[in-house]
């Protein structure tokens, strides 16, 4: 795995060939470890197995203390069958914590320090090491490296080279520092880096670049790469001063204050506290993935700590959970303010700049050079002359009191080098002002931030998509259709996952019939969704063929064979008559229904023949009759609202039958009052959160009573329409709905001569039903269903479905046993 740099150093002991480094004169070998959150070793370099000893078999897996340079002594032989240690460990003092105090957690910044490992029979080694903390969902913990300062060793007496690698060569950390080889670092780390996803790999890099690069420092002037002036104090220097000092105390020559150690110290305090603090926000931040809560949370993380004011500014697109933004920020470009936190006196900026305000920003402002270049702006003090340009853009408000003479830093919040929008950070005239520290502090900040608020946008985009294809998918169902009230409810399994392959359905059949479906696709996500989709709609057009409930199954079953064998299917298909009050059911592989009796409110389990998954294939289907009576209730639901793992199935369809037996006052509170109830059932259980989707239909069996049915039979004799415009006309009267009698009359009498005209034999069947609308329908022996046509002015024929189509609330026409049906329905007059 560790493509290093083998040849260039020689293979001694002690000298690993991972990753090359910067030394001197080239390279030298580097050692590469990982450590786990448990403290264990989960990746070993080749260059590792040099330097400490211990092969990778025997190395992963244990404990990282007993294999680094750690305080204490080791023994020779492991008595556990591990790794055999080959030395003693002494680490030395005087360059900050030692590396235990990052194997075992406590510190989260990196550290650096150097150990010297003595080997039996052999020179002893001096080993430095630079340790960086990984934050982030993985499991790593920390990367270390270290390297044999033996390497940097120059040709000289023993003595003195010993002495160069013990007082004179230090690690430190050179951080956001540019340098010759820092791109050759940023490509060579991902090919010593454990065997990981892309993602897991790119994050690892990303942290070890932000946080510092591995450094060697040679005396006073030959530093390789360059640290910054406020890097780690050299200790040699220290004690060089120090010494001199205490010479001239000797010889009773006046001491010189030297504040330099102090300033050192000072210095190497400030980066620590830099690093806890972004280390700080980072935890503070992306707790969540909702878009407005991260954009609160990363506001708040930097007042008053580093800010006095923070505004937080997006593009458009972001706030709107929409794609990624397109194209450079421009002077056009649309910014919503979207958060603001301040220390000043409450209420003071709310009415200059609001938050929820949208606004371009001008091409001669500090922002707008920030957006367009992706890098942070300083500005020390606001002049009057800047605070002027800045307040021309907010019109009639003067901002100029709010901000002049105050420090400004606008840092961007980027993601994939893709500026997504903008921090504004002030601080009061009385506060020091922002330097080129607070500038990389505040650079770092903003691209955790970035990311952060990336992840919650492209959470919030893949939401809306998937609420979006889930709303497409799922049909609003009336809540009254003929005969019968209906109410539904659709739960996703997940926050994370919205889009799944249960469905309801109803759909209008003929005779005042509904088609009642429940149907689930086993599985979830995108593709489990498309299939439930072709389901769906195969069930919708076989439904409106009117096929029986135990050939439509069969069908569907063929269908889902044709589209593939990944998916199986259960459904329950019902088709309820309110005139005959009648369930006509079938079921594949579905749980049963649940019929609650109005009479008793007695619930029962409706004993279906269970059938084979649709899906399965070969399998035949049966459908039974139930007898049901005005106001019942069927309830249909999938095994999302019944099942959680590890409870019996049994227990969930016990509580379904008993809390859908409890009165409410609609059908939609019947709905939670049993979607509550089954929660309940198994929160009690010790089972946790429902994890499946849920598919729930509940329907209210009214029927129709007959005295709102009347039929007739017509022989087939031209001179049955006029009979059929009477027959209505009467009809119409004795209901009460003498306003639609001539429209009825109109339309009866076109498609009774239609139907007297193509039938064969049978007598035509004429009918009328008060219910919601006034339902017409005509039955004849011919199975061509009539189509609207084109008519000329001289054709004889053609019109009749036209006017039909034309004056009618809604009409159709459906295939039957014996021939079709033509009907049409007219709304019913207020009263």
């Amino acid at each position: 795995m560790d493509r290093g740099t083998e040849r260039d150093a020689p293979p001694s002991r002690g000298a690993g060939n991972g990753a090359g480094e910067y030394a001197a004169a080239g390279r030298i070998p580097l050692a590469v470890v990982v450590v786990d959150r448990d403290g264990l070793v989960s990746h070993w370099s080749r260059g590792a197995r040099r330097l400490f000893g211990a092969a990778k078999e025997e190395a992963i897996g244990r404990a990282a203390v007993d294999l680094l340079p750690v305080s204490g002594a080791l023994p020779d032989e492991a008595d556990d069958g591990g790794a055999p240690a080959y030395g003693t460990y002494a680490a030395y003092d005087g360059l900050g914590p030692d590396l235990e105090s990052s194997l075992d957690g406590r510190l989260s910044y990196p550290a650096a320090g150097r150990a010297r490992l003595t080997v039996p029979e052999d020179d002893r080694i001096d080993v430095l090491w630079w340790a960086y903390p990984l934050v982030g969902p993985g499991r790593e913990r920390l990367l270390v490296l270290a390297a044999d300062a033996g390497g940097l060793r120059q040709d000289s007496a023993e003595e003195d080279a010993e002495d160069f690698a013990v007082e004179r060569i230090a690690p430190a950390f050179a951080l956001h520092t540019d340098f010759p080889g820092a791109d050759e670092l940023a490509r060579r780390l991902p090919e010593i880096l454990p065997s990981m996803s892309v993602e897991e790999g790119a994050r690892i890099v990303a942290q070890v670049l932000e946080l510092g690069y591995p450094v060697l420092e040679f005396s006073q002037n030959d530093r390789v790469p360059v640290t910054p002036d406020w890097g780690v104090p050299r200790r040699a220097e220290r004690r060089a001063r120090r010494e001199r000092a205490a010479r001239a105390a000797a010889e009773g020559l006046p001491v010189q204050q030297d504040t330099a150690d102090e300033g050192e110290d000072l210095e190497y305090a400030a980066v620590r506290e830099r690093l806890e603090f972004l280390n700080e926000v980072s935890g503070r931040i992306g707790t969540s993935l909702d878009l407005s809560r991260t954009i609160i949370e990363v506001s708040k993380a930097v007042v008053p700590r580093f800010t006095d004011v923070a505004g937080t500014y997006l593009r458009e697109q972001v706030v709107a959970g929409e794609g990624f933004p397109d194209g450079v920020p421009d002077t056009t470009t649309m910014w919503h303010r979207v958060a603001l936190e301040h220390t000043d006196e409450p209420g003071r900026w709310d009415d200059v700049v609001p938050v929820g305000e949208a606004m371009p920003f001008p091409a001669h402002t500090p922002f707008f050079q920030c957006m367009t270049t992706g890098d942070p702006v300083l500005v020390p003090r606001i002049s009057e002359q800047m605070g002027h340009a800045i307040a021309s853009q907010f019109e009639k408000r003067d901002i100029r009191p709010l901000i002049t003479g105050r420090s400004m830093l606008v840092v961007p919040l980027k993601a994939r080098n893709v500026v997504l929008g903008f921090m504004i950070l002030l601080r009061h005239p009385e506060r020091v002002e922002f330097n080129d520290m607070d500038r990389v502090t505040g650079a770092e900040l903003a691209a955790r931030a970035g990311l952060v608020l990336d992840n919650a946008r492209m959470y919030t985009f893949q939401e809306s998509v998937a609420e979006t294809l889930q709303d497409s998918m799922l049909p609003h169902i009336p809540p009254h259709m003929a005969g019968c009230d209906i109410a539904t409810r659709y739960l996703p399994g997940t926050l994370l996952g919205r889009v799944g392959g249960d469905w309801f359905d109803s759909v209008k059949l003929p005779g005042a019939r509904t088609a009642l479906v429940v149907g689930d696709v086993m599985g979830h996500g995108l593709n489990s969704a498309a299939m439930m989709g072709q389901l769906r709609t195969a069930v919708q057009t076989m439904a409106a063929l009117d096929l029986p409930p135990a050939q439509l199954l069969r069908n569907l079953d063929d269908l889902a064979q044709r589209l593939g064998e990944t998916y199986l299917a259960t459904c329950l298909y019902a088709v309820y008559d309110p005139i005959a009050s009648e369930l006509h059911i079938a079921n594949a592989g579905h749980i049963p229904p649940v019929v609650v009796r109005a009479e008793d409110g007695r619930s029962e389990l409706l004993e279906l023949p269970t059938g084979a998954p649709i899906g399965v294939g070969g399998v035949p289907f049966e459908a039974v009759r139930v007898r049901v009576e005005p106001g019942d209730r069927l309830l249909m639901c999938t095994d999302g609202l019944v099942e959680v793992r590890g409870e019996d199935i049994g227990v969930g369809l016990a509580t379904l039958c008993e809390s859908a037996a409890h009165p409410a006052a609609s059908m939609d509170d019947a709905c939670d009052t049993i979607i509550r109830s089954l929660a309940a059932t198994f929160s009690e259980a010790g089972r946790g959160g429902r994890k499946d989707d849920v598919a729930l239909l509940m329907a209210r069996l009214n029927g129709i009573e007959p005295d709102d049915v009347a039929e007739w039979r017509l022989s087939l004799d031209p001179i049955e329409a006029g009979r059929a415009r009477a027959v209505v006309r009467e009809q119409l009267h004795d209901w009460g709905l003498a306003q639609l009698a001539h429209t009825t009359e109109l339309l009866v009498s076109e498609l009774v001569t239609n139907a007297v005209r193509h039938s064969h034999s049978s007598p035509v069947a004429l009918r009328l039903v008060r219910g919601d609308t006034l339902l017409c329908e005509v039955d004849d022996d011919d199975h061509e269903l009539p189509t609207l046509l084109s008519t000329g002015p001289a054709d004889e024929f053609g019109r009749g479905l036209r006017v039909v189509s034309t004056l009618a609330r809604e009409w159709g026409t459906s295939r039957t046993k014996t021939g079709k049906t033509v009907w049409f329905e007219l709304t019913l007059p207020r009263r």
